[in-house]
């Protein structure tokens, strides 16, 4: 049985102390003369264990001070599986934002959720507008399951409704790809585009028309989503949920809620049993928007005819 060199134990109980973030970036790590000290080695010994350390990235020389964490050091220090990557920070960043939300993601946060230093995530994505485009982009690289439908309104609806589960299940991507006027630069959310404007080809329709098609089913999904986002932000700020919040209103709603000021509005209260559901919601002004579609395609078809 071969017993490992004194230098190489030294230095794997150093990086243990590095990994573990007992030491973190910008500490000093033990001098040579307190490893000869703790590990009853000679000099030669310890200058070796640092000069390991060194070697592979996790410690670096400081003049006037000694040797010191690197920047990257617990990064590198890490088992390979938990190694930082620009996949690992996505994909965190995700988990981050879809439990606490888009305002809580910052890459200091984020450093805190590895336990590294900031500087070792800029290694991996420059800015957080960067992260949240990789964000978006991780979402957007799947599409709808299953076989592809026929017919042109089947396949819109396929697609609105995938991008609707996507922002139920990531409610700050709405909000990151708020602006339709100035689009991310994002390969997956163009094949996004690509499904749906194949889906509009050989209809009659101009490429305005397709474009506007495609900007009006995506904008009205962004409004809903965009809602349950506001929604959710809402139950966390106030602790109550949609229901319990109306139910604390309707003392208010009672006394501003007369028959003779809203005569509509009254009659349609004193109905039992509607209860605002983003879903039925969705769906509903989905077929309403492809109703209007669906006019626009017999006009074009009519013209063409």
């Amino acid at each position: 049985m071969t017993t490992e060199p004194p230098y190489l134990r030294i230095a794997g109980e150093i990086r243990r102390r590095i990994a573990s973030g007992e030491l973190g970036p910008g500490d000093a790590v033990p001098s040579t003369r307190r490893i000869t000290q703790e590990w009853g080695v000679a000099m030669a010994t310890a200058t070796k264990a640092l000069g390991a350390l060194g070697q592979e990235g996790l410690v670096r020389a400081v003049p006037g001070i000694g040797t010191v964490v690197a920047e990257s050091g617990r990064e590198r220090a890490m088992p390979p599986g938990r190694q930082l990557s620009r996949e690992r920070v996505i994909r965190t960043a995700i988990a981050l934002a879809d439990e606490e939300g888009l305002a809580a993601l910052s890459m200091r946060r984020l450093a805190t959720e590895f336990g590294t230093s900031t500087m070792a995530l800029y290694r991996h994505v420059p800015s957080k507008g960067e992260l949240v485009r990789l964000m978006s982009e991780a979402v957007f690289g799947s599409g709808p399951p299953g076989p592809r439908p026929t017919g042109w309104r089947p396949r819109l609806e396929r697609e609105a409704r995938w991008l609707w589960k996507q922002y139920q299940q990531h409610p700050w991507l709405a909000r990151a790809m708020a602006s339709i006027t100035r689009p991310m630069a994002s390969p997956n959310a163009m094949q996004y585009l690509e499904r749906v404007l194949s889906a509009l080809t050989g209809l009659g329709l101009t490429p305005e028309q397709m474009l506007h098609t495609h900007l009006t089913v995506l904008g009205y999904a962004q409004g809903i989503a965009m809602a349950a986002e506001l929604e959710s932000r809402a139950r966390q700020d106030s602790g109550m949920t949609a229901a319990e919040w109306m139910t604390s209103m309707e003392p208010r709603m009672d006394a501003i809620q007369t028959a003779t000021a809203y005569p509509v509005l009254s009659t349609l209260s004193d109905e039992d049993g509607f209860e605002l559901e983003l879903d039925a919601l969705f769906e509903f002004g989905l077929a309403r928007v492809l109703d209007g579609v669906e006019g626009l395609v017999a006009g074009a078809q009519a013209d063409t005819g």
